[in-house]
Formats: structure tokens, C-alpha cells, sequence
């Protein structure tokens, strides 16, 4: 038996659509490691929350360049680019994110 790496699941995303997506259409998205991926991902999820997962889409995001003025001067940056997965689950099965259960 292969060992799961949990940690490929970084954070589960609270977005308006990630909120909009869960209630509609039973599809949760989370931000998982740049280098999983789907089948991964997918038993990642299954161990950690018992659940089955029908469909997974992934997709790569830009981190955004960002600009503070200080005193000494502008300072220019980037956030980190991450990979984000929309995990759709079979009919009936949920996942309680906030804690609610």
C-alpha cells in the first residue's frame, strides 16, 4: 500500500465563487501544491475528507505584481504563482469546510 502525501492539499479556497460553486453545483476548490496532480490530488482528497470524488479540474494561477511606496522609495514585488483545484463531488456527499457538523 503507497502512502498518501496529505500535504498536497494546501488550503481550501472562500471565495464568491468557490461559495457560489459549493451550494449549486456540490463543487469545492482548493489550493493544492504546483506539482500535483489529478490523481493525486483526487486520493488526497478521498483519505482526508471520506468522500468520492467524481471530477477534478486544475489550473495554474499568476501570482500578481504588487507596489508599495515607502519612504526610502517604491518597492515592487510578486506573490507566488499556486495551482488551484475544482473537485466535484459524486451526487449526495458533501465536504463541512466551516465546521458546522
Amino acid at each position: 500500500m503507497t502512502h498518501i502525501n496529505i500535504s498536497i492539499l494546501k488550503k481550501p479556497m472562500m471565495t464568491e465563487k468557490s461559495v457560489l460553486l459549493e451550494s449549486k453545483r456540490s463543487q469545492y476548490t482548493f489550493q493544492v501544491d504546483i506539482k500535483a496532480n489529478k490523481v493525486e490530488i483526487k486520493k488526497a482528497i478521498e483519505s482526508m475528507y471520506g468522500v468520492s470524488v467524481e471530477s477534478i479540474n486544475t489550473l495554474l494561477t499568476a501570482g500578481k505584481r504588487k507596489t508599495r511606496n515607502t519612504k526610502s522609495g517604491f518597492i515592487q514585488g510578486k506573490r507566488s504563482n499556486y495551482k488551484k483545484a475544482i473537485v466535484r463531488l459524486k451526487a449526495g456527499e458533501t465536504i463541512d469546510l466551516y465546521g458546522n457538523a
